[in-house]
């Protein structure tokens, strides 16, 4: 601390060492006052440096391994599936060679050879862009926590994106839901008064109704998981939960959304609950979940059991390739399709309409004829008539 004039005091603390050089950084304090408030000052400064320096010290010799070790340790405001998505990136990650490299040494480079090296081994545009965002999360983690003085991605372009979303043919949903009523009716001339014959015909309903609910609401798989017989107010659906990593919990954009049923899958709900609950014994009770794999509703169905019925439905359409999530694809092309961009992203409950475009801009209706006769004749008027 040194007085550069009466009353000025400049304080310089170490704040770390230069990775490079292994020169000690020093920065400057200016405090006005009393050479007493000013050591009381160069105290607190010395003590917080320590602090921070004993964080820094061993960030030169910090790897990605060990860096995504303390990514996953560290408090996240995450939703259950994301952090089971992370912790699979995130193990990926460790068990390849770039775990060993020293994050101040990191290069967009050396992930480029990583990210060829991952594709050469047969993982897909989604593995590979699923890795180098856990990859880019973590290091961007660590300079925010001030771990790393820079981030070595932060003008890394990532991967290509995964493709253009694949919805469902109009052909083959109305396919799946002819299918859906076949099976209702298969079902119900097999019931002979067992409990297995019961079970078979109330999950066949189910499935029905699960089919006409994804293809109308657009609804996302665990979204369609945690809907309650409550949730519906004459044709009005109101989405406010969802599972996530098989919890319950608010939805994916922590949103809740309105939006209106068709008639039909309206009329369909209210029947199916009705007739479950009149094959209820007497005196018992009826639970609150929509989908459930017990006559009495009481436990919901799991999402992932949820998708495997479905893919025994489109195992008995004949159908392959086809999840229950791409029918959300459909709804959301439909709507695009027709210019309908805000209510595509009211409709899937995207938190802004930004995404709703990255997504479906190719469904976007061409309105372009006019621009296209003009151009053409501007050509025309510049190339001159014997041109044409």
């Amino acid at each position: 601390m040194r007085e550069r004039r009466p009353g000025v005091f400049e304080i310089r603390v170490a704040v770390g060492v230069d990775p490079v050089s292994g020169r000690t950084v020093q920065r400057s304090f200016w405090f006005h006052g009393t050479a007493e408030d000013a050591g009381n000052r160069r105290s607190e400064l010395a003590a917080q440096f320590a602090e921070y320096r004993s964080v820094r010290r061993a960030a030169p010799f910090l790897t990605v391994g060990e860096l995504l070790e303390r990514w996953l340790a560290a408090e996240h405001d995450w939703r259950p599936s994301t952090w089971i998505s992370a912790r699979s990136n995130a193990k990926a990650l460790t068990a390849d060679a770039i775990a060993n490299r020293r994050v101040s040494t990191l290069r967009p480079d050396a992930v480029r050879v990583a990210m060829s090296r991952w594709r050469e081994s047969g993982a897909t545009v989604s593995v590979v862009s699923g890795r180098f965002r856990v990859l880019r999360s973590a290091v961007g983690w660590a300079l925010s926590e001030s771990i790393i003085d820079r981030n070595p991605l932060r003008d890394m372009r990532g991967p290509p994106r995964p493709g253009t979303r694949i919805h469902v043919s109009v052909a083959d949903v109305a396919a799946l839901i002819e299918m859906s009523e076949r099976l209702v009716e298969k079902a119900a001339a097999a019931v002979d008064g067992s409990g297995g014959s019961l079970k078979a015909l109330h999950k066949a309903e189910q499935i029905r109704l699960l089919m006409r609910l994804a293809a109308d609401s657009g609804a996302r798989r665990g979204e369609l998981a945690a809907f309650r017989f409550s949730d519906l107010d004459g044709r009005v659906l109101t989405i406010e939960r969802g599972v996530s990593g098989e919890q319950v919990g608010p939805t994916k954009t922590r949103q809740v959304r309105r939006l209106t049923l068709g008639q039909t899958t309206a009329e369909l709900w209210r029947s199916s609950e009705l007739t479950w609950r009149e094959r209820m014994p007497p005196m018992s009770q009826f639970g609150e979940w929509i989908f459930s794999r017990d006559i009495d509703h009481q436990r919901r169905l799991t999402a992932s059991g949820m998708g495997h019925w479905f893919a025994e439905l489109c195992a008995a359409t004949g159908l392959s390739g086809v999840s229950l999530h791409r029918l959300r694809h459909t709804v959301a092309t439909f709507l695009v399709s027709r210019g309908e961009l805000l209510r595509a992203q009211q409709r899937l409950g995207h938190r802004d309409p930004s995404t709703t475009l990255r997504n479906y801009a190719h469904a976007l209706p061409l309105e372009d004829q006019d621009v296209a006769d003009d151009i053409d004749s501007m050509l025309g008027a510049v190339a001159g008539p014997d041109a044409r």
